[in-house]
């Protein structure tokens, strides 16, 4: 029986090892038992898929990613190049796309997610933001991004927008946040309203990261930019959403209402529609591509994740 194999981003200079990045990650997959395979993500991210896909074994069945972050688009190639190698990525295109990209999620999160609106392309002129700030309520602060990453640490230039009602500042910083982006903007425009969240009392975000597999819980850890921090979410209102988007594995960035936060909501959340005990999803992604803080004891997740793509269970 073949092992279960998992790819891996290979390193850009020794290509047959795999991205310093992600070396642990390597190890932790041989110690659970399955074969990392490496991807030259340079080569799909031009376009050159059967390049990116060389190094993966013919015939290595049903397989996992874990990696950077690939486009919507060159992800359908790589699924299908890998399809024509007798490979079958657990993770479809279209889930892919459903929970990598806000569109795609927030529907099934909007009880217990910041209202959003979001606007394709990647141009778009005062009216058409105005029509978004409006859809937003029209007054109030919000954040900038795109359909995946924001620029929160150019929060004032490229992120914030304090008043939704200052048409100027927003046309500023959406016009920034785009120039920053460039070539890598991802789907559209996306306006968020803003919420306050907890700290702790030494100033750390009260935030995890939750690794669903298969709708259950598998590990629960810092976001990656506070790797430091330790809560426990309250996971009662996540967990039905999870198994409702129907994504196999995903990861949802948690973290608490602070108290009288900016637009007004308390620690119960919106008309007493919060995650759990004021937890608020404050995003969704694909597991493949989610970082994985180093120094997580992430074997419970490559076991859980190898056991799914065993014959009878992929």
């Amino acid at each position: 029986m073949v092992d279960p194999t998992v790819i891996l981003p290979s390193d850009p200079l020794l290509p047959r090892r795999a991205d310093p990045h992600f070396a642990w990650e390597a190890g932790l997959i041989r110690a659970a038992g399955g074969s990392p395979a490496l991807l030259d993500h340079d080569a799909l991210l031009t376009g050159d898929v059967e390049a990116a896909v060389r190094r993966v074994p013919t015939g290595s069945g049903p397989l996992w990613y874990r990696g950077w972050m690939i486009p919507i688009a060159r992800y359908a190639a790589l699924a299908g190049a890998l399809a024509d190698r007798g490979c079958t990525l657990l993770t479809g295109p279209d889930e892919y796309a459903t929970a990598h990209e806000l569109p795609g999620w927030y529907r099934t999160f909007e009880p217990v997610t910041p209202a959003s609106t979001w606007l394709p392309g990647p141009s778009w002129d005062r009216t058409v933001l105005a029509a978004a700030a409006s859809a937003l309520g029209g007054h109030g602060p919000a954040v900038v991004k795109d359909y995946v990453k924001s620029r929160k640490h150019e929060w004032h230039e490229a992120c914030y927008v304090p008043e939704l009602a200052d048409l100027d500042a927003l046309e500023r910083v959406a016009a920034r946040f785009t120039e920053l982006q460039g070539e890598f903007l991802a789907g559209g425009l996306v306006l968020r309203r803003f919420e306050s969240f907890a700290r702790t009392a030494d100033g750390r975000a009260q935030e995890a990261r939750v690794w669903w597999v298969d709708g259950e819980p598998v590990l629960i850890g810092p976001h990656p930019d506070c790797p430091a921090s330790r809560v426990e979410p309250d996971l009662s209102a996540v967990r039905p959403l999870v198994r409702e988007l129907g994504c196999r594995f995903v990861t949802t960035d948690l973290a608490r209402l602070a108290e009288g936060n900016a637009d007004g909501r308390d620690a119960a959340g919106p008309n007493g529609r919060g995650a759990g005990s004021g937890w608020r999803v404050v995003e969704v992604g694909d597991g493949q591509v989610s970082e994985l803080p180093s120094g997580v004891d992430a074997e419970v997740l490559f076991r859980v994740l190898l056991d799914a793509a065993r014959p009878g269970r992929a």
